[in-house]
């Protein structure tokens, strides 16, 4: 089980660095300025020491990371899901026959949600976890503004619109509309990360992994 578990997460990490692969092409460019490419980096790092921890029988990532980039990607797989319009074939990236967008949108979130559900160990997280998972979020809306700001015309939307997603598009929404974007999205990250807070709670402590 420990070398299953080891491999499963190796697989992750590497669909987080193959789904965003353009990213690395393009070096320190907008790409970056996309939350998907972000939070599926950190989580492919975190996910190869969760690996290679796990296979040398080492120290885990610390579990309030390993808890806040778990819900960061739900997020991510669920926003792709209900809010972002599906990916053409015809214009999105492949890797490895399989579309970027669908390793980043899609089996990597399924993926990170089955490795929290089967190998992590659980009932580690206090209450207050479910607000301290929430830094990343405001930290992330700050950078696009203020990147906005300064550079106004550097992408990665069309004809150079600096807005990633339409939800804080400045330009288009103003000042009230995004707001309010922002702290209904807050809080929709708060209730999921209620829902993980609880889920960890009712599942056994120990898992097939930390029985070994």
């Amino acid at each position: 089980m420990r070398f299953l578990a080891a491999l499963y997460r190796f697989v992750i990490a590497f669909f987080c660095f193959a789904g965003t692969y353009e990213a690395w092409l393009s070096g320190i460019g907008n790409r970056w300025v996309f939350f998907t490419v972000q939070t599926n980096v950190l989580l492919g790092v975190v996910m190869l020491w969760a690996g290679a921890a796990t296979l040398l029988k080492g120290i885990q990532p610390p579990a309030w990371i390993k808890g806040a980039l778990t819900l960061n990607i739900i997020v991510t797989g669920l926003v792709a899901w209900f809010v972002l319009p599906p990916s053409d074939p015809a214009t999105t990236a492949f890797a490895f026959g399989v579309m970027t967008t669908t390793m980043a949108h899609i089996i990597v979130p399924i993926m990170a949600s089955v490795d929290f559900l089967v190998f992590d160990p659980h009932r580690r997280f206090p209450w207050h976890y479910t607000l301290s998972w929430l830094i990343y979020f405001p930290f992330y809306l700050a950078f696009v503004l203020i990147r906005a700001q300064i550079w106004p015309h550097s992408g990665p939307g069309a004809s150079g619109n600096p807005y990633p997603y339409g939800f804080i598009d400045l330009q288009a929404l103003g000042w009230q509309r995004t707001a309010l974007n922002c702290v209904e999205y807050l809080g929709a990250f708060f209730v999921l990360a209620l829902v993980l807070f609880l889920i960890d709670r009712i599942l056994p402590k120990r898992t097939p992994l930390t029985a070994l």
